[in-house]
């Protein structure tokens, strides 16, 4: 009997490999991705199992079923570009009739911010990946429970991950105040559910369903506050009009945790505005990946620009491709990163792409005043800006969103917004020694697992 056990333990090890690889390869991944799991399963099959559970699954059909969008809008005849391949994709499509103002100051944001906070009249809804444990993040949970106290009907949803650090007194008298919290994913049910590799890194603040605040910034010190310290480089926006209705709908699917049963969309007040705009959601709650797979045609269909901002610059290789590809033909790639991110390991591991694209051609700055958080694009007439990074996570695994705009205004201030940036910036350099490229390839193969 002693004797068949270590039998039956290998036997059940084969067939729950062969079970994982099998729905590994079933799943849409980078192809990187799909051999670094192969050759973890193969080399460490004990190790790999569970740590694919946790980390490696990328869309849970019933832990997280599609976003139900409450508004089905006319498409606007100005939207150019990647719009049609959104709508084409199931993304909400392209209007007119909104106002927007792009946030390029930590102090700015943070008072438009606590502005729609205060001007809510029935209900304040928000998410964000990091409420921070300091003065700012305090402030705004304060906010939150004042307007809790008089009335008004507040939730705030925060990623259990990256909110582990968080004011535990300020978010206890919120409750108190009747304000509603919950946490997104709490890590506690992780290894079970196998949503620990899957984080809400959206952020947002939609007052009454009417008016949104969103974009890369979280709440804290780095991102924003009342004052003009020295903080990261990022963007955010406030956006009035149709897109509204979809950021409520990414809240009450991201709330609920599930898409049924979604109260209806209201009807936009006119705005007079006359920006285009799109909200483009990505993650596990969409049915496909609309976000990577509308960049990546844009990109290869782009005539005369491709600009990029991220911090982290560890991009798919289809995205890579498309990249060099596009520099090849003349296209303007530009790529801005900066000189040394809050992260060192995806420093090193974007070298090699970051050296090919300037080997094709294109034009790789490094952020040299500080750390640049801010993620946007510019493809030709088209404008993006959002939570998410131009990389694999965000692209394939996290829950993301990104605002796409279309009208020359919108278009034309991040234009100037990238040129501001294109000045506190230099060339990265186009060679690194041989110990630099070892170190590099090690954390570039191990991007696609992390």
């Amino acid at each position: 009997m002693i004797g068949i056990l270590p039998h039956i333990g290998v036997v059940a090890g084969v067939v729950l490999t062969l079970l994982a690889v099998i729905f590994m390869l079933q799943q849409r991944r980078t192809p990187q991705s799909a051999v670094a799991w192969l050759l973890f399963f193969v080399a460490l099959p004990y190790l790999a199992i569970p740590v694919f559970v946790a980390l490696g699954i990328r869309k849970r059909g019933r832990g997280f079923p599609p976003v139900a969008f409450s508004r089905d809008g006319a498409a606007s005849d100005a939207a150019s570009g990647p719009a049609a391949t959104f709508a084409a994709l199931g993304v909400p499509p392209a209007e007119g009739g909104h106002r927007i103002e792009i946030l390029e100051d930590g102090q700015e944001a943070y008072a438009r911010m606590m502005a729609l906070i205060e001007g809510a009249r029935e209900e304040i809804d928000a998410a964000f990946y990091l409420v921070a444990d300091d003065a700012v993040g305090r402030a705004f949970v304060e906010a939150l429970t004042g307007r809790a106290r008089e009335g008004v009907r507040v939730r705030l949803l925060i990623d259990r991950l990256g909110g582990w650090r968080h004011p535990r007194r300020a978010l206890a008298a919120f409750r108190e105040a009747g304000g509603e919290l919950r946490w997104f994913s709490p890590l506690v049910a992780m290894p079970l559910r196998g949503h620990l590799n899957l984080r809400n890194h959206r952020k947002l603040v939609v007052a009454d369903g009417l008016r949104a605040f969103a974009g890369g910034m979280n709440v804290g010190g780095e991102y924003m506050g009342p004052d003009d310290a020295p903080r990261w480089s990022d963007l955010a926006y406030l956006v009035e009009g149709p897109a509204t209705a979809v950021h409520h709908d990414l809240f009450e699917s991201d709330w609920a945790g599930r898409a049924p049963g979604l109260p209806q969309g209201r009807d936009p007040d006119p705005t007079g505005g006359e920006a285009v705009a799109q909200l483009v959601p990505s993650g596990p709650d969409m049915r496909g990946d609309a976000l990577h797979d509308g960049i990546v045609q844009a990109i290869h269909t782009a005539r005369r620009r491709v600009w990029i901002a991220t911090p982290y610059f560890l991009p798919t290789e289809y995205q890579a491709q498309a990249l060099a590809t596009a520099a090849l033909r003349g296209i303007d790639v530009l790529i801005l990163v900066p000189r040394i991110s809050n992260h060192r390991i995806a420093d090193f591991a974007r070298g090699a792409y970051l050296r090919d694209l300037g080997s094709a051609g294109a034009r790789v700055l490094l952020y040299e005043d500080g750390m640049l958080h801010a993620k946007a694009g510019l493809v030709d007439d088209a404008a993006w800006l959002g939570s998410a990074n131009f990389d694999v996570r965000s692209m394939l695994l996290n829950f993301e969103m990104a605002l796409f705009l279309y009208d020359g205004q919108s278009v034309g201030r991040l234009e100037t917004w990238f040129a501001g940036q294109e000045r506190r910036s230099s060339t990265a350099p186009v060679t690194a020694g041989p110990g630099r490229r070892i170190v590099e390839g090690v954390f570039r193969l191990g991007a696609p697992v992390l």
